[in-house]
């Protein structure tokens, strides 16, 4: 089982074996004093061998000398005076197999003391609970299996490779009873159905076995199908029935029951019933048997393909890494490698962990990181990423994050915290099922009784299909697997892409968006001042010019003089020793480089040395437009050179704005800088609205003018001071590259640098809604339309009743096709995926 506690103690079990050590947050202790009381407290409880607190970590490690339940120990410190956090708890469910199962397996949980949330997911089959300290896992347990289910503690990957192959297991054990429960009712439906239907078999069964002796053959027939590969439906729905809780196992459970039941009274003391009431439903009850199960099977493999996301990410980890150890290089298992082992890579290998690199050079695809196609380059001081793939050289790098810490292992966790969440939309769809069941078994039992008092001869006949149609048609399973289907293949899809949603609420948040605000540094532009412009006058070289301008500039830290002189090395110029440096405030810089003098500033440090800037009027007029600072540069005197230095904007951007755009989206752009420089950048990348000259502390109240201006507002930002106004926003988007209290802020995460990632992202939102609402839509109507048509409304006038074999078909293709149109998704074809960075 998962349990993270609030404060990050995990917890190993509840009933820990002997000595075992428990390891216990514990909240509210200010001295050493309070450590003494909850390490007295602690070792007051029996079984307790030594307790050790920590007030930095506040934290109590027990060691146990017997098995003592965690609640004892919880409950000590409570009475101390002192708290321990709630925890986050995952439960494995097994034997739900509708929406009914959800509400009934949540209102269980919900119902012990001391939860205080819990989140049921048909699709996944995993409970999500917050608790307090003093809920232990058999408690929790205890309460699922009260409500008919089985439940099992989750516990990491080994887990999920066990549930991986039960799953599997089910899924054949499915296909096996679909097979057998096919053969056997062949014969039954051809006795039965192709007497009635085809005259010529109706002759031949007479002229040899004999009528009786046919519904003898389907009796022993029907009982197998029933009672083997049917028995599921029996055992659980019957228990649930007894419970007060009916499900979809009860419908079919009491349909085929009493279709069968009804046929064998006619086959074996026919004189019980009313004269010309003495037919045989054996076919119909093996039909839908049959039919059901083949339904289930279809079902179980969509879901497995609708977790085929997770695990593709799972399986981009490697098994082994190798690791320079005592002086030689050893294979080791994943699990151990620990932070600063130096591993080594070769060319097409997977990278195991997190690093930095030390030695060598390569290029790396992260396109499973980042959806970028495009390798980036590696060499010493790059960090790598575990699960992506070395292509060209060998790297060696130094292990930086490991196991849970991994930028993947975060992803996958990410992904699979938004897969089991619930949606908004999702809160009618609970309230409507979970007395669906029982408002479906007394619609049939109004149904039979409408039929047998006011239908036509044969009236118990009537009234038995119509109400076995009614229970059959009605299962709500497809309501259950309307929204969870679409979220878990939605979100599998935008980790593909690169787009990850931390809290499913945000795909269907995101669809409502009118307006994209937007940070300017790091998220429209590169983040770091570049020199972008530089012409010389004629009888000037480029680089000649270049060399000594950053020979000049140096010494300075100023961002605009580190990007002059990174320029000049990113062209592998060499640096001339300078002398007589002078700073004229206001003004610009001097200094003589290699014998020659040379002066860079803005345009009034050029007037006050009397050189004439006119020559580069249109080039400056340029800058000017896009926003951009012109600064000049002399030589001995004479005006050399023109250049710029900005922070350029990223070569995708102003696609990802058309994109923008084109979903019909307002773009705003928050930043700090003049209205000058932002307008011009505006007017450059056709942007709506612009909010410039914004403190950061003013990017929240940005943000609410905002909203209150267009509506539903989507925030991108990248930096620590983005952080308020992505909680602020309706949705908060961090750009993947950022600062890590960003992407805690945010409830979506690009993983690449890139603006592409946020219509992308708002088109999968819009796109997964859309096929929740088709799926709630068919799941509603389907049942809104077919329980009066199998109740026989359309009987008086048009004469038609709907077989109970036709609705089991039916329902079975409803599940089947919710889960159809949810994989649907999985071909979701992102507006920007070609766009590179």
């Amino acid at each position: 089982m998962n349990v993270h506690a609030t404060g990050s103690a995990k917890i190993a079990s509840n009933l820990t074996p002997k000595l075992a050590t428990v390891s216990l947050p514990v909240v509210g202790m200010t001295c050493a004093s309070c450590v003494g009381r909850v390490e007295k407290a602690l070792n007051r409880v029996e079984g307790v061998g030594k307790a050790t607190v920590n007030l930095a970590t506040e934290r109590a490690d027990v060691t146990l000398v017997q098995p003592v339940d965690q609640a004892r120990l919880v409950q000590a410190i409570e009475d101390a005076g002192y708290e321990v956090p709630g925890r986050r708890v995952t439960l494995a469910i097994d034997g739900m197999t509708c929406a009914s199962c959800v509400g009934r397996v949540e209102k269980a949980l919900l119902a012990v003391p001391g939860v205080a949330s819990a989140t049921v997911n048909l699709a996944t089959e995993r409970a999500s609970l917050s608790t307090s300290g003093t809920v232990t896992d058999r408690d929790l347990v205890a309460a699922v299996a009260s409500a008919g289910y089985e439940a099992r503690t989750v516990s990491g990957n080994e887990d999920d490779e066990a549930h991986a192959s039960r799953k599997q297991a089910e899924q054949a054990a499915l296909g096996r009873d679909v097979t057998v429960a096919a053969i056997l009712t062949l014969p039954v439906f051809v006795l039965e159905m192709g007497s009635h239907l085809i005259p010529a078999v109706h002759d031949l069964v007479m002229t040899t076995i004999g009528m009786r002796e046919s519904w003898y053959l389907q009796f022993v027939l029907t009982t197998v199908v029933l009672f083997w590969p049917g028995l599921r439906f029996y055992r659980i729905g019957l228990s649930a029935l007894i419970k007060a809780a009916p499900d979809m196992n009860s419908l079919v459970a009491v349909g085929t029951l009493a279709a069968w039941t009804y046929s064998v009274v006619a086959t074996f003391t026919p004189q019980l019933l009313p004269a010309g009431t003495v037919n045989v439903y054996f076919e119909a009850a093996a039909v839908i048997v049959t039919l059901i199960l083949l339904g289930r099977y279809l079902e179980a493999r969509a879901k497995g393909r609708t977790s085929e996301a997770i695990k593709r990410l799972v399986g981009l980890q490697p098994k082994t890494a190798r690791v320079r150890r005592d002086d030689r290089v050893v294979e080791v298992a994943l699990g151990d490698v620990v932070t600063g082992d130096l591993v080594d890579v070769r060319p097409g290998e997977r990278i195991a962990v997190d690093g930095e690199v030390v030695e060598g050079a390569s290029f790396v695809d992260e396109a499973m990181i980042t959806g970028e196609p495009v390798p980036v380059e590696k060499r010493a001081g790059a960090t790598v990423v575990g699960g992506t793939v070395n292509q060209t050289g060998a790297l060696t790098f130094r292990a930086t994050a490991v196991g849970a810490d991994t930028m993947l292992a975060q992803i996958i966790r990410m992904v699979e915290e938004a897969q089991g969440s619930k949606l908004p939309i999702q809160a009618l769809v609970d309230r409507v099922t979970l007395w669906f069941v029982p408002a479906v078994m007394a619609a049939a039992a109004l149904t039979f009784l409408v039929w047998a008092i006011f239908g036509p001869e044969p009236a118990i006949t009537f009234a038995l299909v119509n109400a076995v149609a009614v229970l059959i048609i009605a299962c709500p399973c497809a309501m259950g697997l309307a929204t969870p289907t679409s979220i878990m293949v939605g979100t599998g899809r935008g980790a593909e892409l690169g787009v990850l949603f931390r809290k499913g609420e945000a795909l269907q948040s995101l669809k409502d968006a009118r307006v994209v605000a937007l940070d300017k540094t790091g998220t429209l532009t590169e983040g770091k001042p570049t020199l972008t412009d530089l012409e010389t006058t004629g009888g000037h070289a480029r680089n000649n010019v270049l060399a000594l301008i950053a020979s000049v500039e140096v010494k300075s830290e100023h961002p605009i003089a580190r990007a002059i002189v990174e320029a000049a090395e990113a062209d592998g110029l060499k640096l001339s020793d300078l002398t007589r440096f002078e700073s004229v405030t206001g003004y610009g810089v001097s200094a003589d480089v290699g014998g020659r003098h040379v002066e860079v500033g803005a345009d009034r440090f050029m007037e006050k040395l009397g050189l004439d800037v006119g020559a580069f009027a249109t080039i400056a007029a340029r800058l000017a437009d896009e926003g951009k600072s012109p600064l000049y540069a002399a030589v001995e005197g004479e005006l050399a050179a023109i250049i710029a230095v900005a922070d350029p904007i990223k070569p995708s951007t102003p696609e990802a704005i058309r994109a923008l755009h084109d979903l019909g989206l307002k773009v705003a752009m928050i930043t700090g800088d003049n209205r000058r420089t932002a307008d011009a950048i505006a007017r450059q990348l056709g942007i709506d609205e612009v909010v410039a000259e914004v403190l950061p502390d003013g990017k929240v109240e940005a943000v609410r003018a905002l909203k209150r201006q267009h509506g539903g507002l989507a925030y991108v930002g990248d930096g620590i001071n983005d952080a308020p106004a992505l909680a602020e926003a309706d949705v908060g988007i961090a750009i993947g590259t950022g600062t890590d209290i960003a992407i805690e802020a945010a409830d979506v995460v690009l993983m690449s640098g890139s603006l592409k990632g946020v219509p992308n992202a708002i088109a999968l939102s819009k796109a997964t809604i859309r096929n929740i609402r088709q799926n709630l839509f068919w799941a509603f109507a389907y049942n809104t339309a077919l329980i009066p048509v199998a109740a026989g409304a359309l009987y008086p006038t048009f004469g038609w009743l709907l077989s109970p074999v036709l609705a089991a078909g039916a329902m079975a293709m409803s599940s089947v096709f919710v889960m159809g149109n949810a994989l649907r998704l999985k071909r979701f074809r992102a507006p920007m995926a070609d766009v590179g960075r």
